[in-house]
Order: structure tokens, then C-alpha cells, then sequence
């Protein structure tokens, strides 16, 4: 038993090491990319133990894990939890069903339908990142989700009052104020952050890739899906991705027999 003990302290104090390492690195103008994922692969089993077993602040995640708050060490977290290629499986399941979700928003009516037009008739040039943003923004409205919560514009970014009391969510800077009725796509955005735990953690550079990125630190962090999105991000999880339990919520459900039609 004494033998065992050692040999356990021995590999916490190890990881400690190289998880100082890795701070020490991520302090560079350049860190080291390939050292990084070395380091991020050894200290995986410490990592998940304390975001999984103490569960702390994401400030304090911040600190200790930096490089986890880069978009390749959250592709790759995600990629170590659940064996999928986050990124690429998202887009190409994204892409494969836009067609269809467009021709669904077509057909709503009363309110939701009158949103989901003023959305498309945003969508003027057809090209791939304005509808990843259409149909990302427009699924949450179909499912009955409050997008609102989730989505916030601002003109001044250190304006934390917009979003300070947010637990998950995606800040728009925009350069100068624009009308909430032209909010909703926010594909030309001067620069897209990412919110947990009301703090900017992470910038994006469009809606499509901050969204899969805050799916994968959901993953990577051991985080609920927030309330206000939980029908969206099931249906990442659940349809996108297929992960988890293959028995759907009434909506998505029925969202999926429409995708299939």
C-alpha cells in the first residue's frame, strides 16, 4: 500500500508539472501548438477529474487550464470525451440538413413565422456562413427555445451589464447600434465572444464556429445545457451529433420525422 501511495504522488506531482508547463507556455506571444496537445493529453485524466468531481468556477478553470479555451483544445476535449470530430461532424450535419430547415421556416405561421421571414429575408447572398447563421438562429425559434437570452449585440464590449448574469451565451460587437429587428443574424459582426459564467471566455469568428465551440466546452467542461436553449443544443447533441440517448423529446421528434421527409 505504502509502495502504491508513493508511486500516486509521484504522478500528481508529475501532472502538476507539466499542467504548470502548459500555463507557462500559453503566457507566449506563440505557444508551442504541438507541446500543448502533449501536455493537454497526459493531464486529461486530472482535468476531467476536477471539472467532473469539484466542479469550479470557470474563472478558476481559466486559470488553471488556459489553453483550454482555445478553439483546437476544445475540438480536441471533445474529441477525447466522446471520440467525435466536432468541428467537421457539426458542419457536415449542419449543412446536410439546411436545405430542409429553410424549407420548414417557410412554412411556420403567426409570430414564429413572421420572425423566421424577416430572417431570411436577411439572407441575401446564399453563401455557406449566412446560412449556417440562418438556420442556427432560426432552430431555437422553431423548437421554442428563447434565443433571446442566448444571442446578445452590444456596441461596447466592457458594457457587462448585457451580460453579466448570462451563464452560457454568444455577444455580438457590433461597430455602431443596430435595431433589434436586425439583430438576428449578426453575420457581420466585428467580433463574436463567447459567455460562461458571465465573463467573455473566448472569441469566435462568426456565429457558426462560436456556436459549436460553446457546444464542445459544454462537453469539455462538464456544464448543463443552458434552460433558455435546451431544446437547440439536444438537438445538437441528439440529431446533429448523435450522442446520448436515441429516444427523443416530442419536438425534436418530430422535427426529425420532418427532416426525413
Amino acid at each position: 500500500m505504502a509502495v502504491q501511495q508513493r508511486m500516486l504522488v509521484r504522478v500528481i506531482i508529475t501532472e502538476a508539472d507539466i499542467r504548470k508547463t502548459m500555463v507557462d507556455e500559453m503566457k507566449k506571444k506563440t505557444p508551442n501548438g504541438a507541446l500543448i496537445k502533449q501536455k493537454m493529453d497526459l493531464t486529461f485524466a486530472l482535468r476531467r477529474s476536477e471539472v467532473v468531481k469539484d466542479k469550479p468556477a470557470i474563472t478558476q478553470i481559466c486559470e488553471r487550464w488556459p489553453a483550454l479555451f482555445t478553439e483546437q483544445q476544445v475540438c480536441l476535449e471533445f474529441s477525447r470525451v466522446v471520440g467525435k470530430s466536432l468541428k467537421q461532424e457539426f458542419y457536415e450535419a449542419l449543412d446536410h440538413h439546411s436545405p430542409r430547415l429553410m424549407e420548414i421556416f417557410k412554412t411556420k405561421r403567426d409570430l414564429t413565422g413572421q420572425v423566421l421571414a424577416d430572417m431570411m429575408q436577411q439572407t441575401k447572398t446564399l453563401n455557406v456562413t449566412e446560412i449556417r447563421c440562418l438556420v442556427l438562429r432560426g432552430l431555437p425559434v422553431i423548437l421554442g427555445d428563447d434565443p433571446s437570452t442566448f444571442f446578445k449585440a452590444c456596441v461596447d464590449v466592457d458594457d457587462e451589464g448585457l451580460y453579466n448574469d448570462i451563464p452560457v451565451g454568444i455577444l455580438y460587437h457590433e461597430q455602431e447600434y443596430i435595431t433589434p429587428q436586425k439583430q438576428s443574424l449578426h453575420h457581420n459582426a466585428s467580433s463574436v465572444g463567447i459567455i460562461l459564467e458571465g465573463k467573455i471566455v473566448m472569441d469566435a469568428e462568426s456565429l457558426p464556429q462560436a456556436v459549436y465551440i460553446v457546444f464542445g466546452l459544454t462537453y469539455a467542461l462538464h456544464l448543463n445545457y443552458p434552460k433558455y436553449m435546451k431544446n437547440s443544443f439536444d438537438f445538437f447533441q441528439q440529431v446533429l451529433l448523435k450522442l446520448g440517448k436515441t429516444d427523443l423529446k416530442p419536438k425534436l421528434q418530430t422535427l426529425k420525422n420532418q427532416l426525413a421527409m
